[in-house]
């Protein structure tokens, strides 16, 4: 047999033992929550990413230079596809709700990493589930054995669900514990980003508004696919995660309302460039778009100087316009309560 041969079945065998070990450790309940969890390489370096050299925007301050985006986080690696065939040679593939596919990549060096893709996958189960976790939960199904380690594999996974899928992890009950996922975007909408019942893809677009942003809020298409590829992300090739790349960015996200897609004026052969939608100005903003780019790149959002400065701005305006909304509710009020006051005083 060919020696690529035999490393293919050692590798699927390893897999195999790998996957069976974890389905005996969660018991059936959550057995569909577990998948293989394929190697990636290291961090790719984030040189020219989002604009130019970051380093270049990171100042100085009396407690010493900050910490520049030079690299780009492991979690976000995990954006990395594990097929490289094209969508046109692909059928598309069903998601059942109540299972969550085989969806995470990372490094596999030792239990405590180990436990970490455990528990992601435990904590998307729960999520499509719409169940709430506890640390209890957690620590008999999980963490086991690890329980030392409890406080480090809960960060990281809460990282890799934040970065990959743009869910945060809440504590809804500080007295027992119970954690639920909430979506990024969710704060004004009901439904998912995807607006179907899979994996949620608000990381990819995140990425996208961060892209747009640091491109002084339109970026082209060339600049958007530029990062994207950085992160295993291609158009034209079937994604892990995300399905087809080009159709849920340029389409999906566009007909949502997150995204705006249109061509550049006078641009011949045709290009096209992106900005920010109507949504996602209301479900977000400049500065938590910031921030997830400072995780990703695992820094912090004053090392990008001037879109700091412009993403503190956008956080005064939108103060003074709720403080403004608030103004008007309230004097709306007032006016209601002494129009039926005066209602009720006229004699009869």
């Amino acid at each position: 047999m060919p020696r690529g041969q035999k490393s293919k079945n050692r590798a699927r065998e390893k897999c195999r033992r790998a996957q069976e070990e974890t389905q005996g450790m969660l018991g059936p309940q959550a057995t569909a929550a577990v998948a293989e969890e394929p190697q990636v390489s290291p961090s790719p370096r984030s040189k020219d990413i989002l604009q130019g050299s970051p380093a270049a925007e990171a100042p100085s301050t009396p407690q010493g230079p900050q910490k520049a985006p030079s690299t780009i986080t492991p979690a976000a690696v995990a954006l990395c596809p594990n097929s490289d065939e094209d969508i046109s040679d692909q059928e598309e593939e069903s998601q059942n709700p109540s299972q969550v596919q085989p969806t995470i990549q990372h490094f596999q060096r030792g239990p405590i990493d180990k436990k970490v893709g455990m528990l992601v996958h435990y904590l998307l189960y729960k999520y499509q589930m719409k169940e709430p976790v506890t640390k209890g939960d957690m620590l008999k199904n999980i963490i086991q054995t690890y329980k030392n380690h409890y406080l480090h594999i809960l960060r990281r996974a809460s990282e890799h669900l934040e970065l990959v899928f743009g869910l945060d992890m809440k504590e809804v009950d500080t007295s027992k514990h119970t954690y639920v996922l909430v979506n990024k975007l969710e704060a004004s909408y009901e439904g998912r980003v995807s607006e179907d019942r899979g994996l949620p893809k608000t990381g990819l677009l995140m990425m996208v508004l961060g892209v747009i942003f640091k491109k002084g809020n339109c970026a082209t298409e060339e600049q958007v696919w530029e990062v994207l590829n950085l992160l295993g992300v291609y158009a034209g090739r079937k994604h892990f995660i995300f399905g087809d790349p080009k159709k849920l960015i340029t389409k999906d996200l566009v007909r949502q309302r997150y995204l705006e897609y249109r061509q550049v004026p006078n641009s011949d052969p045709p290009s096209y460039e992106f900005l920010w939608g109507p949504r996602a100005h209301a479900e977000t903003s400049k500065m938590k778009v910031l921030e997830f780019l400072a995780k990703v790149h695992d820094t912090i959002p004053s090392a990008f100087q001037s879109r700091y400065e412009e993403a503190l701005r956008d956080e005064e305006e939108r103060a003074r316009a709720r403080a403004a909304a608030r103004t008007h509710i309230s004097a709306m009020a007032s006016a209601g309560s002494r129009a039926m006051s005066s209602s009720s005083s006229c004699p009869k």
